[in-house]
C-alpha cells in the first residue's frame, strides 16, 4: 500500500511544479511553492512524533491517505472553477503536513514487522517495490499532463491515496509496549542529539538536504525552458531518477553489510555530489537523465543507510518521536535551500546554480570523513 502512496507522491511530484509553471511560467513560483511545502513539513515534524508514538500507528496511516485524498481532490475542482494559482499555496503544504505524519508512522511500522538484523535488508526490498511506482509515476503523469493537463494528473493522483488507504486498513503489526517518556515531544530530540553518531548525521543530513532540495525544481525548469522540452520530457527524465533508485535500494543491504554504515554513506554522498556536478556539465536531455539516475542511486542508498540506522538503535516507544525529530531537524533548511536555489538559478542560470550546489554535497562528505559517522563501526 506504500507503493500506491509513492504513485501519489510522484504524480503531485511531477503534476503540482507543472501546474505552477503552466499558471505563471516563474521559476521562482515554482520555488515558493517547494519552499512552503518545506516549511509545512518541518512544522508537522514538531508533533507528527507524539501522534504516531501515542495512537494506533495503522490508523494514523489510513487517517493521512485519506486526508490527501481529499486534498489533492479538491485542486482539479476549484482549478475548473476558477482557474488560480493560490489554492496549491495552501491545499499543498497541507498535504505536505499529512505526508510528514504518514511517512513518521511508516517508519515506525517496519520493526514491527521485522526483525533488527534485517531492517536495512527489509528497507531494500520495500524502496525497491514502491520505486517501481516512481519510474512509472512521473513518466505517466507527464504523459497525462501532457494529453490533458497538470490538473487531471493531479486529480489521479488523489485517486491513488483512497486505495492505499483501503488497503492499510488489512495490516496488522505487532504490540509494542508503550512508555512514558520525560519531556514528552523533546524525548525524541533528547535521544538523538545524546547519540554521537545520530547527532553528528542530522547535522551532515541538514546540510544535505539544503543543498539537493531545489534539484528537481531546477531540473524540471531547466527541461521545460532551456531545452524547450515537453511534459511528456520531463516525466521520462524523473522516471530515469527513481531507476536509480530502484538499483540502490538493491545494493544497499550488501554494500553495508560489506563496507559498514559510515564508508557506505560516505561513499554515497560524494557520488551524488559528483553527479550533480556532471548534471550542471550535460547539456542532452538523455546525460541529465542518467545523470538523474546516478543521483538517486546514491542518496536512496545513504538515506536508506540512515533511516535503517535510526530504526535498529531507537527504543520502539520512541521511534515516532525520534523520526520526526530528525526530519524536523533535517528539513529545516529544504525550504531555504529550494528558495535560494530557484531564485538564484532565474539570475545566474541552472547550470551554475546545479554546479555549486553539488560541490557543496561533495565537501558534505568530506567533513563526515573526520567525525564520528566514520569510526561508527555499525
Amino acid at each position: 500500500m506504500q507503493t500506491l502512496s509513492v504513485l501519489g507522491d510522484a504524480f503531485s511530484f511531477v503534476a503540482v511544479p507543472l501546474l505552477a509553471l503552466h499558471a505563471t511560467g516563474s521559476v521562482a513560483q515554482m520555488g515558493v511553492l517547494t519552499a512552503l511545502t518545506g516549511v509545512a513539513s518541518v512544522v508537522a515534524g514538531t508533533f507528527a512524533g507524539g501522534i504516531v508514538d501515542r495512537f494506533d500507528r495503522r490508523r494514523v496511516l489510513v487517517a493521512c491517505d485519506v486526508g490527501r485524498f481529499l486534498l489533492y481532490g479538491l485542486i482539479p475542482l476549484l482549478w475548473w472553477v476558477s482557474p488560480v494559482i493560490w489554492p496549491l499555496y495552501v491545499l499543498v503544504p497541507l498535504a505536505a503536513v499529512l505526508g510528514m505524519v504518514f511517512n513518521v508512522a511508516y517508519v515506525t511500522v517496519l520493526p514491527s514487522i521485522v526483525d533488527s538484523g534485517d531492517i536495512t535488508r527489509a528497507n531494500g526490498v520495500l524502496y525497491a517495490t514502491y520505486a517501481a511506482a516512481g519510474v512509472a509515476g512521473p513518466a505517466l503523469a507527464g504523459v497525462v499532463s501532457g494529453a490533458f493537463g497538470p490538473v487531471a494528473a493531479i486529480g489521479l493522483d488523489s485517486a491513488t491515496f483512497l486505495v492505499s488507504a483501503f488497503g492499510l486498513r488489512f495490516i496488522r503489526l505487532r504490540p509494542y509496549e508503550k512508555k512514558e517518556e520525560s519531556g514528552g515531544r523533546l524525548a525524541g530530540a533528547r535521544f538523538l542529539l545524546g547519540n554521537p553518531v545520530l547527532r553528528t548525521m542530522t547535522i551532515l543530513l541538514t546540510a544535505l538536504i539544503f543543498l539537493t532540495a531545489g534539484l528537481d525544481d531546477l531540473v524540471v525548469f531547466h527541461l521545460k525552458e532551456t531545452l524547450e522540452q515537453p511534459d511528456a520530457v520531463v516525466g521520462y527524465v524523473l522516471g530515469a531518477g527513481a531507476v536509480g533508485g530502484i538499483l540502490g535500494s538493491m545494493a544497499v543491504a550488501r554494500v553495508r553489510r560489506r563496507l559498514g554504515f559510515g564508508p557506505t554513506w560516505l561513499w554515497s554522498t560524494m557520488a551524488a555530489g559528483t553527479a550533480m556536478v556532471t548534471i550542471a556539465l550535460s547539456p542532452g536531455v538523455a546525460g541529465i537523465g542518467a545523470l538523474m539516475a546516478v543521483f538517486s542511486l546514491a542518496i536512496t542508498v545513504g538515506a536508506i543507510c540512515s533511516m535503517s540506522l535510526r530504526q535498529e538503535i531507537t527504543p520502539p516507544h520512541l521511534l515516532g518521536r525520534v523520526t520526526a525529530a530528525f526530519w524536523t531537524i533535517h528539513f529545516a533548511g529544504g525550504p531555504i535551500g529550494a528558495a535560494l536555489a530557484t531564485f538564484a538559478a532565474a539570475g545566474r542560470g541552472v547550470p551554475t546554480v546545479v554546479a555549486l550546489m553539488g560541490a557543496g554535497l561533495v565537501l558534505v562528505a568530506a567533513g563526515g570523513v573526520f567525525s564520528p559517522v566514520r569510526r561508527s563501526g555499525l
